[in-house]
């Protein structure tokens, strides 16, 4: 009887089970269906300021490819396709654009984009780019011609007005309402309003923590098929969430448990054991989707005022040795690059670099005397927070110190030495003398955009190296009518650029992205779009 009763209980409580499972089993299952449709990324820095055209930061970049669109944009071969536009004509005397806007493009607040709004950005963008001052000095003006039609009517003719409006980097010509556009330049929208492929959550934007994006219903995909920054950005998730997470064995961590489903970038340290995780898939960044490390140097204070002096840095940097401070495995650094458009890219180029034969510590060493080199102490910015910056600062310190530098190193975060190197000061005063920092691939390909040389003479630009002879190599090549003039001037600027050591290349290196391998279309590119994937 007991047995029984037993048997019977048991039987209760499988039937209450089966039961319970039969309501649960379908919310389980929208569950799991709604986590599916959830991206989770971890970027490299955290998303704080929210408007391209203030700020060159990496994070506010991706952030402004997923809520912002654009008139052109770079595809996968470096070639710039229509975005926005849906045609374009120009003048047999090169000095006349139109432009037509694709139909039916809209605001995130459900206002139509007209020729005005684009206008406007196009104005506002250039008070703060290279490329757009170097436009507008050309341009008679900017007119509507109706509410999807725009022109721009140039003095002379200008080689570079599309890879201009469709550059990747640095500050973004991003389009936004006319309201906002019109707003002073220096100081970030007061709101997001974009016609991109993703509308960002303002109200759940948890800064320190997440910040999130949501599939915008609004966006109207290109018909052609997603490449680079350009065609048809699809989105398959309904929302992306950008997870803040400093620590990278954090990172890592999280990505190994599928937490998150994407890092920006894997510190070098956990690249070889992650490739052997079937689960984990590492990118495979080469040419101008890699990274240069570069050196910037105060042109305006001593001891780098005198260029003799810069050019004893030059020859004291060994780029193989700052490259194996970052621990990469084999095959994602090169041991020598100096090609300012990057090696192994189209543009690459040797002009120039005969000034590097029998560089090293004793070259250095008796140009310093040369120049009359007394001591004055170099106030070197080192990032201690930075995983890419930390340790090639040391190294670079200790070439300069072992060419005849003495070199005061000044440890702090990143933010701390980003807000320093702004200073024109001197050292006493609170500046500077040499900032190792990072430069992406992708903003160097274009010589008219590489801010190694198009910034020159720029008083707002960190460095603020002045060369006369570029000032006019840029006009030239701004005017150039065939790809031999543009090459020609291009390496022109290039030998240039080492002749008066605008900064310093310390080696060209891979800081590749991971994700989950059921993670399927990942754009390949430089920087994490978050279009065309889908969960496999």
């Amino acid at each position: 009887m007991e047995r029984s009763m037993e048997s019977l209980m048991i039987l209760r409580r499988l039937a209450c089970a089966l039961a319970l499972a039969t309501v649960l089993l379908p919310a389980v299952l929208a569950g799991a269906r709604a986590q599916d449709r959830v991206l989770r990324v971890s970027l490299n820095t955290e998303i704080q300021v929210l408007d391209p055209i203030v700020t060159t930061i990496n994070a506010t970049r991706v952030f402004a490819y997923l809520v912002y669109d654009m008139l052109f944009a770079i595809d996968a071969d470096g070639n710039y396709q229509p975005q926005m536009i849906e045609r374009y004509e120009v003048s047999e005397d090169r000095l006349t654009y139109t432009f037509r806007l694709r139909e039916g493009l809209e605001w995130s607040d459900g206002q139509p984009v007209t020729a005005e709004d684009c206008i406007a950005s196009i104005r506002r963008w250039a008070q703060r780019e290279a490329l757009g001052v170097q436009i507008m000095r050309q341009a008679e003006g900017l007119r509507v011609i109706d509410a999807r039609t725009f022109e721009l009517k140039l003095r002379e003719p200008y080689a570079y007005v599309i890879e201009a409006l469709g550059k990747p980097g640095n500050v973004i010509p991003v389009m936004m309402p006319a309201r906002l556009a019109n707003l002073p330049a220096n100081a970030a929208v007061p709101e997001v309003v974009g016609s991109g492929p993703f509308l960002f959550d303002r109200a759940g934007w948890r800064p320190g923590e997440r910040a999130v994006f949501l599939r915008n219903p609004r966006y109207r995909p290109r018909a052609e098929p997603a490449s680079g920054l350009a065609g048809g950005k699809v989105v398959r998730f309904d929302r992306v969430e950008a997870i803040s997470m400093p620590d990278q064995s954090t990172r890592v961590a999280a990505l190994q448990t599928g937490e998150v489903d994407f890092l920006e970038i894997i510190a070098s340290d956990f690249i070889t054991p992650m490739r052997r995780n079937r689960n984990i898939v590492i990118g495979e960044p080469r040419g101008a989707g890699q990274i240069m490390s570069i050196v910037n140097l105060n042109h305006a204070q001593p001891p780098f005022n005198n260029v003799l002096i810069r050019r004893a840095a030059q020859l004291a940097i060994n780029q193989a040795e700052v490259m194996a401070a970052l621990g990469l495995p084999p095959g994602l650094s090169m041991e020598r690059c100096e090609a300012l458009y990057m090696c192994d890219t189209p543009g690459q180029s040797d002009a120039g670099t005969e000034i590097f034969r029998g560089a090293g510590p004793e070259r250095a060493r008796a140009l310093l005397r040369q120049a009359g080199y007394n001591g004055e102490p170099v106030v070197l910015l080192h990032s201690e927070s930075s995983a890419l910056l930390n340790a090639t600062s040391l190294v670079i310190a200790d070439q300069l110190r072992r060419a005849g530098f003495t070199v005061d190193v000044r440890t702090s975060d990143y933010a701390t030495v980003a807000q320093r190197r702004l200073s024109r000061e001197p050292v006493e005063r609170g500046g500077w003398g040499a900032v190792p920092i990072v430069w992406n691939g992708i903003d160097l390909v274009n010589p008219l955009a590489n801010p190694g040389v198009a910034y020159n003479c720029a008083p707002h630009y960190p460095g603020w190296y002045c060369d006369p002879r570029q000032t006019e190599l840029l006009r030239n090549l701004a005017l150039a009518r065939t790809p031999e003039q543009r090459r020609g001037l291009a390496d022109q600027l290039q030998a240039a650029f080492h002749d008066n050591v605008n900064y310093l290349l310390g080696g060209q290196f891979s800081a590749p992205a991971a994700w989950r391998a059921d993670l399927v279309g990942v754009v390949p590119f430089p920087i994490p779009v978050f279009w065309n994937m889908s969960r496999r």
